[in-house]
């Protein structure tokens, strides 16, 4: 938003003429220091001095940054007031649900209800819905189109609603594309301009992800749907000035090197580096020879850095883009002009100083995956199949039985015994269940016959690639690697390769432009030839919706134990989040993600395995079908222009038929249907008094879940299917809902009582309170023998007995998508604080936001090392300190083992700001925005 500020301590008003067009901007200028900023804190500078208000905003923080330290620590706190918020449904329902109670509970409390309405222009694109249920078929998109209006249509309806009961809130309707691409390609102006002020664009997101708009030079980044909603609401987002990470890009790439090989292995420098809290800038001479696609890719990985933002200056590739992306003429002058203005345009010859400096020469950069499980744990393209023969080992039990729980028996119902027809052994069932023979080389293996009447007979074995999946705004954005993707394909094709039979192949493009352009390069049939079908605009399995497999293929890998893999464009690959079947996944640029998919198994090596024979006989290797850095240039220069971008967003906003005859309920206020599984009224503002009650310390909590390190939002609030026999579950199976209609965490985010029960319930979970048992389950300590429960079943137990909850995890608590519902979740089940060696960034704020205390071990300390088990009983104090306005910088913490021995340490208070301490008093950051609502009446 705008706000003109009414102090202008530094009479920085001025007029900026562009054309015949005037503007109202605040020059940097006028404040000393502020020329010697990185571009990043350039643009904070004029946030704060346009927003200036002699109290939240002072002169004295526009002084701060001016003259900020880089070498300093963090510890100016400064509000920063973003231009606009954008949400995706997953994140952007359960938004909505918060204002529309918060609205209610206003004006239960006497306040005007129409208080609650967006100050900041808000726009939420629907694109984590789609399910690539059907595929490999000409009418995959109209099919998965239509099975996602039957499964979301009553969640569709109540956005619908919101776009009509609320100001500045428009909705992008299914089926047009990923939140991040729309962003980039249509959304984000640059240099917005609005009550006739013009100003640096700036966004926060309710999608880790939101960083891809730093591509363009827009400041903005990720955060929980609770911070959002006070964004929109017109709460400036508290945080320090922070480190400024300098990344200067030198060289150019080697032929075959993608811009995914390039952010994979920025990703590993930068994970290794730790930037968690800091702000990541590209600089140098460099800069300006990486297209703006590619800067985009860079930007939008900046979660997996851990970065808060990464972010390039603007030049003029911005200028080019937006041209090209079909932004008129005079928003491009205004760009330039401004950006000019204000200094930040890019000038290599005046690099500001940084708090830290990396460098990576392109030239060092080879073809890369990553993988199993994390996004920055890269490998070179030419070790992947060593690495996967080293890995294979920690996901296959060699003749040890696993241990079978509630959710082995879950997952059976989901994926039934195929009649024995269609399945047999390979070696006539010699192989027993959860064990495997060793080839000479080593490496684990059980072949399983399977017969399938669409696909013939085949052998799986560990590491076959079930899911070979071009998604993901990450990389379909990128002309290069989408058009590299397709021209390998028609390589392939003319050489006579398929894809092997037991691949699930899907294309799902970030944007409606993709279909366009590859229409254009008459590419499509050599893509749809290898079974690279369009299946929707969106996710898809980035986000965990890769839809189901075949069920004779699914059956073999369950009966067996198989542990294959899934290789996808995507950001993420966390345990459990592609696909139930699925336990390795693999990151890979969209040219990989089809060469996997001819190879079918991660145990391939390109350089020396041949991909099949051509028709002469002669063995095909990838080199042979990798089309060149020209042939992908030339037929990018050929196939897209700027009329494809104007055509496909001259009406974003409207939507096909389906989307406009939705049956859309009207009003100020939600009429909340008590039958409804998808969107109730959730119980936050339940009895809320109008003044904070006082916090208190925490007196005999039990440990809910002891974790170790890297546990993600993932595990915590996982976004996939709910499996049958879990709380979640069963709670669908009172209310009638059948269980093929469950759908997926994701999209009954609008429902507290689902998403309570799917709580730490990620089928990957490792609780250490549990010896060899993953999933959702933990031990009761209200039963004297503290049998094995359901997470969810021993938390409502504790709660009947009035007992606190605590979580003890590892280093990097938290890691992955800005998933509000993983500090929703947390505190709804009872929880009250989470102890920690570390946390990332966005996880830590939510859960204040939410009313639970973050602490960390002391340095060095960890649960194991302080030798604590879960079983023990935990006091802590020093928290009512903060009732005096003061933030302990630690809390005592007294842990009492049944035997009556205490283990005591202070933990570190991770409430950063005084904003944050704010949030906490008030039992969460919607009481507080909700009760300084009332005070403004």
């Amino acid at each position: 938003m705008a706000i003109n500020n009414s102090v202008d301590s530094f009479s920085a008003h001025d007029t900026l003429t562009v054309g015949d067009e005037s503007y109202e901007i605040y020059r940097l200028d006028a404040v000393p220091g502020t020329e010697k900023l990185p571009y990043s804190l350039k643009v904070l500078a004029e946030n704060l001095l346009r927003t200036e208000d002699g109290a939240n905003i002072t002169k004295e923080h526009i002084e701060a940054i001016a003259s900020w330290d880089p070498s300093a620590d963090p510890s100016v706190e400064i509000q920063f007031t973003p231009a606009r918020v954008i949400m995706q449904d997953f994140t952007g329902v359960p938004c909505i649900v918060d204002l529309a109670t918060m609205r209610e509970a206003v004006g239960d409390l006497g306040g005007d209800r129409q208080k609650v309405n967006p100050l900041a222009p808000a726009d939420l694109v629907i694109d984590h819905s789609v399910i690539a249920d059907l595929f490999g078929t000409a009418d995959a998109f109209e099919r998965n189109v239509e099975i996602e209006y039957e499964r979301n249509g009553e969640r569709y309806q109540f956005l619908r609603w919101g776009q009509g009961a609320f100001d500045d809130f428009k909705v992008v309707p299914p089926g047009t594309g990923i939140v991040h691409q729309v962003n980039i390609e249509y959304l984000a102006s640059v240099v917005m301009t609005r009550d006739g002020v013009a100003y640096p664009d700036t966004c926060v997101g309710t999608d880790s992800h939101t960083t891809m708009e730093n591509g363009l030079g827009v400041l903005g980044w990720g955060v929980g749907g609770i911070e959002a909603e006070a964004a929109m609401l017109g709460q400036p987002v508290s945080m320090l000035i922070p480190r400024v990470v300098g990344f200067k890009l030198s060289g150019e790439r080697r032929p075959g090197v993608t811009a995914t090989d390039v952010v994979l292995t920025v990703t590993e420098m930068l994970r290794k580096h730790g930037v968690v809290g800091k702000f990541v800038e590209f600089y140098g001479e460099g800069v300006s020879e990486v297209p703006l696609a590619n800067r985009a890719t860079l930007g939008n990985m900046s979660p997996e850095f851990g970065s808060t933002a990464a972010i390039f200056p603007i030049d003029e590739v911005t200028i080019d883009y937006l041209r090209m992306t079909g932004r008129d003429e005079q928003q491009l002058a205004l760009v330039e002009a401004y950006a000019k203005a204000q200094g930040m345009w890019h000038d290599p010859s005046r690099e500001p100083k940084f708090s830290e400096y990396l460098e990576l020469d392109l030239s060092d950069v080879v073809p890369s995956i990553a993988g199993p499980k994390r996004p920055q744990d890269r490998i070179a393209l030419d070790d992947a199949k060593s690495a996967f023969r080293k890995d294979i080992h920690n996901y296959v039990t060699n003749g040890n039985p696993a241990p079978e729980t509630k959710l082995d028996e879950a997952v059976e119902e989901t994926f039934p015994a195929s009649d024995p027809a269609t399945l047999s052994f390979a070696d006539e069932g010699s192989v027993p269940l959860h064990s495997a023979a060793v080839n000479a080389e080593g490496r684990p293996t059980k072949p399983v016959t399977v017969r399938s009447d669409e696909r013939g007979q085949f052998v799986l074995d560990h590491g076959a690639v079930a899911i070979a999946a071009i998604t993901s705004c990450t990389n379909t954005s990128n002309p290069e690697v989408m058009m590299g993707a397709a021209l390998l394909a028609k390589k392939a094709v003319e050489k006579g390769l398929t894809t092997k039979p037991w691949v699930k192949t899907t294309m799902a493009p970030g944007s409606q432009v993709v279909t366009d352009y590859y229409d254009k390069a008459g590419v499509w049939p050599y893509l749809e030839k290898l079974g690279f079908f369009l299946v929707g605009y969106g996710c898809t399995t980035c986000i965990g919706n890769s839809g189901p497999l075949s069920d004779e293929i699914s059956a073999a890998i369950n009966e067996n134990d198989l542990s294959v893999t899934a290789v996808l464009s995507g950001n993420r690959n966390f345990e459990g989040r592609i696909n139930p079947d699925v336990k390795m996944n693999y990151l890979a640029s969209p040219p990989l993600v089809i060469a996997y998919a001819l190879a079918g198994t991660m145990d391939f090596d390109f350089e020396h395995d041949a991909l099949g024979t051509d028709e002469q006989g002669n063995e095909v290797f990838l080199k042979d079908i990798w089309p060149t850095q020209q042939e992908i240039t030339d037929t990018i220069a050929s196939s897209i222009n700027q009329e494809m971008f104007r055509k496909n967003y001259a009406d974003v906003f409207k939507g096909d038929d389906r989307w406009r005859n939705l049956p859309t309920p009207s009003g100020d206020t939600f009429e909340w249907d008590p039958k409804s599984t998808y969107v109730r009224k959730p119980p936050y503002f339940d009895g809320m008094p109008a003044e904070p009650q006082p916090v208190t310390d925490i007196s005999g909590a039990r440990v809910l879940a002891l974790l170790g390190d890297s546990v993600t939002t993932d595990h915590i609030s996982p976004a996939g299917n709910i499996k049958a026999g879990t709380p979640a579950a069963q709670y669908l199976d009172e209310h009638g809902v059948d269980k093929a209609n469950y759908n997926s965490y994701g999209s009954r985010r609008g429902n507290h009582e689902v998403m309570i029960r799917g709580t730490f319930a990620n089928i990957r979970l490792k609780n250490q309170l549990l010896d060899d048992v993953s999933g959702g389950y933990t031990r009761d300590f209200t039963s004297d023998d503290a049998p094995q429960a359901f997470i969810y079943d021993a938390a409502q137990n504790y709660a009947k007995q009035g007992t606190p909850l605590v979580v003890l995890g590892g280093k990097e608590y938290g890691s992955g998508s800005s998933r509000d519902w993983a500090a929703k979740g947390t505190s709804l089940l009872g929880v009250r604080a989470v102890i920690t060696e570390s946390f990332e960034r966005i996880h830590r704020s939510n859960l204040i936001g939410m009313g639970v205390i973050p602490l960390q071990f002391p340095a060095g300390e960890s649960a194991a090392s302080l030798k604590l088990d879960g079983t023990e009983t935990f006091d802590i104090t020093g928290i009512e300190a903060l009732n005096e306005g003061k933030t302990p910088k630690t809390v005592h913490v007294t842990a009492t083992k049944s035997g009556g021995d205490t283990v005591e340490f202070d933990a570190v208070v991770r409430i950063d700001t005084p904003g944050e301490a704010d949030y906490y008093r008030n039992g969460g950051i919607l009481q507080y925005v909700l009760r300084n609502m009332l005070k403004a009446n």
